[in-house]
């Protein structure tokens, strides 16, 4: 039985609640808005402060004797790393007749290739005209060593060709001292050693044309790649546009702060597992929520908001009016996270009772938040924690106090027996919210219901807990009895946490 139950509400509970998750990522709107309006200041304001340093481009054709149609850009980038050595900044700043040191202006520029033949070089410098003779030296330079480098793999070429033609020229001149002023015909019995050295010398006459032609090709391939490498586009400083660089920082900005505030605020959701859903606060106190108010600044909120507002918290006064009149027992206003707004409700609903017969609020709330107000004409009178037994057996009590960490959980049995929880979502953790309805339950405190505050108005789930008469209205129906002076048993209303046991769902059945 105990297994099959864990395995049920294992099953029932999702890992990641992702309906949950927006919710609570929407309520938090506040924190990814800052965040995403932080990043665009910080964008802008980098625009404005750090500008680019005064920049300078060149775009070089390169050639290359091995050039293919097919090549995937190999060449090329090794042209950029080539660029990228001591050896070109050193001729470069030479050219310049500067003392810098080579690698410190090898930070100052970089090259990036465009195509497979088009190389394209950044430079920065402390001016605009600094820049372009920069660029032009750093091209210059880059120009010379790359026509130096193939002279001299052609050189190297040809002569290794013309090497191999000279010793072949020798091996033939040996081949002719052999043969000297015979022929096949004059000595039949050499004859064939003859015509193996006459075919030898035919082959010797081959390669070396052979070896003539590859040097002459060698030889002739460099001016082809000399006279293609060039610069084909002089150098020339960029221009920046201060509103342009402003506008494309802060869109940037703009994204990536909204971005991390999301982040931060899904992390934190999750992390927190604070519910905000009225279905996660009801099953998490074992209470259905019987109604809710939206929480209105007095300085954003507009008229028909404020309207609203005190017509839902008007009709709550009424319900809750009719249920205290029909109790015998004193009834509580508990809050967590939202103190104001319960001594609102309160005060309300004291004025509401005050028509028929003597009320007094008790005040168990941390702080001064209705002890120390300033009273107007007809409101009820409102006492401390520590005189509300002196009060008179014929008037109504309504207790106000918290359920927040830190309280006195045996003091709130004097606050009353019953109670309304008034909790704004998303202010406490399920974990707190389950520590709530079990030292409610062992202080034997019934919960009538849950009085959300601020709800998120596109919560569509049900706050109702349909095994309700086994909590609140079950505790209530069963006080009945013992105010009429019977002697059947008291039965208190259990929390969701507690009917989850085996044996007490054997009980509920």
């Amino acid at each position: 039985m105990t297994t099959s139950t864990t395995s049920e509400s294992s099953a029932a509970t999702p890992l990641l609640d992702l309906q949950a998750l927006v919710v609570a990522v929407r309520r938090r709107r506040r924190l990814w808005c800052a965040m995403a309006l932080l990043g665009l200041l910080v964008g802008a304001a980098v625009a404005v402060l750090m500008p680019p340093p005064p920049t300078a481009v060149t775009k070089v054709l390169v050639a290359h004797k091995e050039d293919q149609p097919n090549d995937t850009g190999t060449l090329i980038r090794t042209d950029v790393e080539l660029l990228g050595t001591t050896r070109i900044a050193d001729k470069a700043l030479q050219s310049l007749k500067s003392p810098e040191k080579p690698e410190d202006f090898m930070r100052d520029y970089r090259g990036t290739g465009l195509t497979n033949n088009l190389l394209q070089i950044t430079v920065t410098g402390d001016s605009d005209a600094e820049a372009v003779a920069r660029a032009k030296a750093l091209a210059d330079a880059f120009v010379a060593d790359h026509v130096r480098r193939m002279r001299e793999t052609a050189t190297a070429e040809s002569k290794a060709l013309l090497d191999q033609r000279d010793r072949m020229r020798d091996e033939l001149a040996q081949v002719n001292e052999e043969i000297g002023d015979r022929s096949p015909d004059s000595d039949p019995k050499a004859s064939a050693a003859i015509e193996s050295l006459f075919a030898r010398r035919a082959e010797l006459n081959s390669r070396i044309a052979d070896f003539d032609q590859r040097a002459a090709d060698a030889r002739t391939g460099t001016p082809k790649v000399v006279a293609g490498t060039q610069i084909v586009d002089a150098p020339r400083a960029v221009r920046h546009s201060l509103p342009k660089a402003a506008v494309t920082n802060a869109a940037i900005g703009l994204v990536l702060g909204l971005v991390l505030g999301l982040a931060l605020t899904a992390v934190g959701t999750v992390v927190k597992d604070r519910p905000v859903l009225r279905r996660d606060i009801a099953a998490n106190l074992g209470a259905s929520v019987i109604a809710e108010l939206p929480r209105t600044h007095r300085w954003s909120a507009r008229l028909w908001q404020r309207r609203r507002t005190r017509a839902a918290r008007e009709r709550l006064t009424t319900t809750l009016a009719r249920t205290v009149r029909g109790s015998a027992e004193p009834v509580s206003l508990l809050e967590l996270g939202c103190a104001r707004s319960t001594s609102v409700l309160a005060l309300d609903l004291a004025r509401a009772l005050a028509a028929d017969e003597p009320v007094v609020v008790v005040d168990g709330l941390p702080g001064a938040q209705l002890s120390g107000r300033r009273p107007k004409p007809g409101d009820p009178a409102v006492v401390s924690g520590e005189r509300a037994a002196a009060g008179a057996p014929e008037e109504h009590r309504i207790g106000v106090g918290s359920v927040a960490p830190g309280t006195a959980w045996t003091d709130l049995q004097y606050l009353g027996t019953q109670t309304v929880l008034v909790v704004r979502a998303g202010h406490g953790s399920a974990a707190w919210l389950h520590t709530v309805a079990r030292q409610l339950a062992d202080q034997r405190i019934a919960v009538i219901g849950v009085v959300l505050i601020d709800p998120d108005p596109r919560d569509r789930t049900d706050g109702t807990l349909w095994d309700g008469l086994r909590t609140a209205l079950r505790g209530r129906a069963e006080r009945l009895p013992r105010q009429n002076r019977t002697s059947e048993p008291r039965t208190e209303r259990q929390p969701m946490w507690a009917a989850r046991v085996p044996g007490n769902d054997q009980e509920a059945r």
